[in-house]
This record gives C-alpha cells, sequence and structure tokens, in this order.
C-alpha cells in the first residue's frame, strides 16, 4: 500500500528506491516505464530548483526593485501597485527583450549539459545531477544522499505550492506579496 495514501495501493513504478518516493501518484505521471518515471523526476527536480529561487526573488523583487532602479536611474519593474510582473499580475512587457534572450540561453545551455551529463553516466545517473556542489553539501553515504535528496525534493514541491500561491494571492488581491504578509517580510521596519 501506498505510505502516502495508506487506502490507496502503491503504483508499480513507485517501490521507495527513489529519494522521496512515498507511493503517490494519483494521477499516474510516472508513467509505464522507469525512463518515463526518471524523466518526470528530472522535470520535478528542474521545476523544484527554479520554485526556490522564485520564492526568494520574488519577494526580494518587491522590496529592492524600486530602490535600486531608482538609485541607478533605471524604470522600476514592479507593476503600479508594486507587484512583481507575472502572466496574472501583467508587466511581463516592462522586461527587456535583452533578458529574456539572455535568460533562454542560459536556460539551453544547462539543458546541453545536463543531456552530456547523463549520456556520460548513463545507468549510473541520478536524475537532478548537474555535477554541481561547490559547497559539497552532498553526503558521499547512499543513505545521507538519499535524505539530503529528499529534503530538496521536499523544499522543492513546498516552493512549488508557494510560488502558485504568490501568483494567485496578487492575482485576486491586486496587493503585493510583502504588502499582503508584512510579519513574514518587514517584520522589523
Amino acid at each position: 500500500m501506498s505510505q502516502a495514501l495508506p487506502f490507496a495501493p502503491r503504483p508499480k513504478l513507485l517501490d521507495g528506491t527513489m529519494a522521496g518516493d512515498v507511493g503517490f501518484d494519483p494521477f499516474g505521471f510516472a508513467g509505464e516505464n522507469k525512463e518515463s518515471l526518471t524523466y518526470m523526476r528530472e522535470a520535478e527536480i528542474k521545476h523544484s530548483r527554479l520554485a526556490m529561487l522564485a520564492v526568494v526573488g520574488w519577494p526580494i523583487a518587491e522590496l529592492f526593485d524600486k530602490p535600486i532602479a531608482d538609485s541607478i536611474g533605471l524604470p522600476t519593474l514592479l507593476t503600479n501597485t508594486g507587484e512583481s510582473p507575472s502572466l496574472l499580475n501583467g508587466g511581463l512587457d516592462k522586461v527587456s527583450v535583452a533578458y529574456w534572450v539572455a535568460f533562454a540561453a542560459l536556460a539551453g545551455i544547462i539543458e546541453l549539459e545536463s543531456s552530456k551529463m547523463q549520456e556520460e553516466k548513463g545507468k549510473d545517473y541520478i536524475p537532478g545531477d548537474c555535477n554541481f556542489d561547490p559547497l559539497n553539501l552532498m553526503p558521499t553515504d547512499k543513505k545521507g544522499q538519499n535524505e539530503m535528496m529528499t529534503k530538496e525534493l521536499k523544499h522543492g514541491r513546498l516552493s512549488m505550492m508557494a510560488i502558485l500561491g504568490f501568483a494567485i494571492q496578487e492575482a485576486v488581491y491586486n496587493i503585493p506579496v510583502v504588502a499582503e504578509t508584512p510579519i513574514f517580510f518587514k517584520p522589523l521596519f
């Protein structure tokens, strides 16, 4: 039975060998074979990492974009109400085309390096391994590595929900996240 849903059977591909696997796949995203499961895990990790950066970057932009832009003579990229630009809030048209080109190029380079890493490591490849750990945070033992990867997945899943919450909250209330919940972002000011 599934550890996440004790009343539901565990999907056959989710046998507990992957980090963070608790047998939760009610919509069948894991697919029918190990290759599709690995592909989906890789996508989950990439989205998780982007979400973790976004959860930090969104409020930082709302807090510091205007003061920094004003100090160096550039226009602010926030909306009229002080919200971060997003699909739901608008304001993405203010962002320079050069930024989007640079962002797409960086994403392409990262994807190419990821593909190269997958080919080099073959069956030893672990989804999300980009051979980047400058602070040596990844433990050397298997148990420690599994725990660290599970922590990353849990934080990433929470971040994906948080960034979705930021976007919806700002779209519904038309108030910046930092103004809606100031206790988190301006506790001493």
